[in-house]
């Protein structure tokens, strides 16, 4: 297959944030791709790792000595190593837009509570944040076309697993989750049956579109429902799942009803379910849950590549009616979406869809199911699309 340098569609919302703020914060899960990203966009500035011991020995040392060897501004990679990084260019940023300075602070890391805590402290109005997530459809086909449904399934979005064979893919997705559970987590939670959370995150991946339930979970990994509830957040806040949360117009009822679970990359979930080959993913009986998560995170990373924060959630009433993604415009206005992992199109599907048009009006500007099949038909309403083509639905 060969390896191939993918074109971020990141790239513009970066260049573009420089013309508002004099530093970017890039966060997302680890190989996802941002230090590729700031070397490719942003060559004419130094790069440096805090995974270097050194290096994040000087820093440490000499804060303020370290950033002043940098005239024209930086790079700083892995900077969950030392979050205190931002206290100092919040002076030196400051210290600049007195003097008329124009230097460039770029800061990347894969621990999004360590990054946003020091950023929200610190860099308020003076820092953008991108979250870079695994590749979109979009991003891989335009360097693999033609690849298969199922093969998007199984490999995901990791850059590093494109180009490589499907034995590869599974050394890679081992060596992955032992770093994260080794680093990342250890670091972050005291967890002391390493069994039960390596059970509770396979677990997790057996119930991608499904409302999450921490009881039920409790009692089969055999810890309570807080130990639960604590881990579940850390799989949030590190990028490895996603929680999409039910629609009411009462704020109140969004926040205390269960969210729907989904991983920020497919392959990982494929991964952990065992499944090693298209042949196996073809035939699996959560090959729909994971058709529908590759759809549902595919609109969320392509709104973050473009450096958009629209809102995204299902919607489920007591009568059983249901529709999988709803994206909440700037304006109020409701992108409504029904994702089918079939490959021929029936009117059938639409009918939840015509219910919440009923139910919310005008409010609802596009409705369309996104499917397995070739045909597409962008209308606003009542269209439909296979999912190569589905971005192309969304408003900006």
């Amino acid at each position: 297959m060969g390896n191939k340098l993918i074109y971020r569609t990141m790239e513009s919302a970066l260049s573009k944030s420089f013309n508002y703020l004099p530093t970017i914060t890039i966060t997302g899960p680890r190989q996802s791709g941002k230090t590729t990203l700031c070397r490719t966009c942003l060559s004419d500035l130094p790069y440096v790792n805090l995974e270097d011991y050194h290096t994040l020995e000087q820093l440490q040392n000499d804060p303020k000595g370290f950033i002043a060897r940098f005239p024209n501004g930086v790079i700083i990679d892995e900077a969950q190593r030392w979050p205190q990084i931002f206290s100092y260019l919040q002076v030196e940023v400051d210290n600049d837009r007195i003097n008329g300075g124009s230097r460039r602070f770029v800061v990347s890391g894969s621990s999004n509570f360590a990054l946003l805590a020091k950023v929200t402290q610190s860099m308020a109005g003076r820092t953008a944040v991108l979250t870079l997530l695994p590749l979109t459809v979009s991003e891989i086909l335009s360097s693999y076309p033609g690849t298969s449904t199922d093969e998007l399934l199984l490999r995901g979005g990791f850059p590093a697993l494109w180009g490589i064979d499907f034995r590869g893919v599974d050394v890679l997705m081992s060596s992955y989750l032992s770093t994260y559970i080794e680093r990342d987590l250890r670091s972050l939670l005291n967890i002391k049956d390493l069994h039960a959370f390596q059970t509770f995150l396979r677990l997790c991946a057996g119930r991608i579109g499904q409302e999450f339930n921490a009881s039920a979970m409790s009692v089969e990994v055999g810890v309570s429902v807080p130990t639960i509830q604590s881990w579940l957040s850390v799989l949030e806040a590190s990028y490895v799942v996603t929680l999409l949360r039910p629609y009411y117009q009462n704020i109140g009822k969004q926040l205390t009803k269960s969210p729907k679970l989904y991983f920020c990359d497919c392959g990982l979930a494929a991964w952990l379910l065992g499944i090693r080959s298209t042949e196996q993913m073809a035939l699996h009986p959560l090959r729909g849950n994971l058709f529908e998560n590759m759809v549902v995170t595919d609109f969320i990373k392509t709104d973050l590549n473009r450096g958009l924060s629209n809102q995204f959630f299902f919607y489920r009433d007591k009568t059983r009616h249901e529709v999988d993604l709803l994206r909440i415009l700037p304006d109020g206005h409701i992108q409504a979406f029904e994702i089918k992992s079939g490959k021929t199109y029936t009117p059938q599907w639409t009918k939840h869809l015509s219910y919440l048009c009923n139910l919310l009006g005008e409010r609802v500007q596009t409705t369309a199911v996104i499917y397995d099949g070739e045909e597409n038909n962008f209308a606003p309403e009542g269209g439909f699309a296979n999912c190569r083509q589905a971005a192309k639905l969304l408003i900006d």
